[in-house]
């Protein structure tokens, strides 16, 4: 059983941009929709919150929806504003620190099964 908001198997809706409970001094994750080969994500960080260095096998979308973070992939700090998308193709190091309260949407796609 998922426990996604959206099922994988029909059409749905659901808001991206209702503030999330509990997020004053941590992290908050939600799995949007779970399916083969797909997952997307929205996060909430409070401001100052970070994801430690990590890597993923899955291609990712990343969409700054509010705020603004320190977004560093492999290796080179950028900062992220509402309204961008960074593509981060698979198996680079990356981390996350919230320089604002923030809300990412990440889309994931696994590479395809050989």
């Amino acid at each position: 059983m998922s426990t996604a908001l959206l099922p994988s198997d029909q059409a749905a809706v659901c808001p991206l941009l209702t503030p999330a409970q509990s997020v004053a001094h941590g992290i908050v994750s939600q799995a949007l929709l779970t399916a083969r080969g797909l997952r997307v994500t929205l996060f909430h960080f409070a401001a100052g919150q970070e994801l430690s260095e990590h890597t993923t096998p899955a291609r990712a979308l990343v969409q700054v929806l509010a705020g603004s973070c320190d977004f560093t992939l492999n290796g080179e700090t950028r900062c992220l504003t509402a309204g961008e998308l960074l593509h981060m193709p698979p198996k680079l190091p990356h981390a996350v620190r919230a320089t604002t309260d923030l809300t990412l949407l990440i889309t994931q796609a696994a590479p395809p099964k050989a």
